[in-house]
């Protein structure tokens, strides 16, 4: 049976780019539409379409576009705070769906979409790609091998440059965003998850505003983004987890920096460097593996070459009828934990999480 199938995109913006910069290194993937409100993001869009030899349609309409083209697969990389609409609209035509990050900006609407989600046949597949950054995903292979023995400590620091302009500036603001410790460091949190392979029970962070937009006003007010933060987070098996975050740090050698260290050493991985380094106990000295990453995916992307590893699978998803690896529970978590993080820096108290083993 062929593996080819259509995609639309919703979202014409940066990652709706991408996406597209990335479709096209999959041999089977045909982009057939773009959907957007915005003319001059959908006509830049068509025209990157066009240089890869995709001649997609477009709309400024969800629905006309659904009902015209029929696509296999909706990747939505609209604004954050249009998911759970859009979600909604896409659903009932039934393509497969890989939703961007973060799976919404209010828990509720997280929580009501995850469930919606248990009775959707066609694979729903959350866009947390930095799992799925080569040097990240070799990592987390090690880690779980046992390198490392059971992970007691497990640190993740993004340093990093400000929030980029977006169209209608939607990206200033925690109502739009859901803020920051939901818009960027949902990608941490399911991190942490992964790693540890636990659910947390506890969060406390401190943050703010300190540097970032406070000059910028946009319909009369000043963005209310944070821009650093230290988050601790206390899983159920005993392990612990810190977040460093840091938007105005754009000299950085380094991007993300992640350690896990358990009883038998430590294990960290640098990224943009893509070096995986053991240091084991023992004292013998660290080791040090670099981690290749082919030339196309790192030029398709500004995520380190993940947004092509995870087209793939998710493709192999739709092809194959397999349940997605990156799922709404997946998504509702790294929400959730977000808002528990935000809610600690506004109240100055930890925030418990009653997790267990449901929702």
């Amino acid at each position: 049976m062929s593996s080819a199938r259509s995609y639309a995109i919703i979202g014409a913006g940066m990652m709706g780019c991408e996406h597209i910069r990335n479709l096209a290194l999959l041999d089977d993937a045909h982009l057939v539409a773009l959907a957007d409100p915005h003319p001059h993001s959908l006509t830049a869009a068509a025209a990157l379409a066009n240089q890869y030899g995709d001649t997609p349609d477009c709309y400024s309409d969800i629905q006309e576009m659904l009902q015209a083209k029929k696509p296999d697969a909706v990747i939505i990389a609209s604004p954050n705070h249009t998911h759970f609409d859009v979600m909604q609209q896409v659903m009932p035509h039934s393509p497969a769906i890989l939703l961007e990050k973060p799976m919404c900006t209010a828990g509720e609407d997280a929580r009501a979409l995850h469930d919606l989600v248990q009775g959707y046949t066609p694979p729903v597949w959350i866009g947390l790609e930095y799992r799925y950054m080569p040097p990240v995903s070799a990592f987390i292979r090690r880690v779980h091998a046992g390198e490392t023995g059971p992970v007691k400590m497990l640190s993740i620091r993004e340093h990093r440059f400000p929030f980029l302009p977006k169209v209608g500036d939607w990206n200033r603001f925690n109502r739009n965003s859901g803020g920051t410790l939901v818009e960027k460091c949902c990608h941490f949190f399911d991190l942490m998850r992964l790693i540890l392979q636990d659910e947390p029970v506890r969060i406390f962070a401190s943050g703010a505003q300190d540097v970032n937009h406070l000059d910028e006003q946009y319909g009369g007010e000043v963005p209310d983004i944070i821009d650093n933060a230290y988050v601790l987070v206390d899983f159920a098996g005993g392990g612990r987890a810190v977040l460093d975050l840091c938007m105005f740090a754009e000299g950085s050698e380094q991007q993300e920096e992640i350690y896990a260290l358990g009883p038998t050493g430590k294990m960290e991985v640098k990224i943009p460097a893509g070096d995986i380094v053991w240091s084991p106990r023992d004292v013998s000295g660290a080791v040090r593996t670099h981690i290749d990453v082919p030339k196309s995916a790192m030029q398709a992307g500004d995520h380190h070459g993940a947004t092509w590893f995870q087209l793939q699978d998710f493709h192999a998803a739709l092809t194959n009828g397999t349940p997605p690896l990156v799922t709404s529970l997946d998504g509702l978590r790294s929400v959730q934990m977000g808002l528990a993080a935000q809610q600690s820096i506004a109240t100055g108290l930890p925030v418990p999480l009653g997790f267990g083993g449901g929702i």
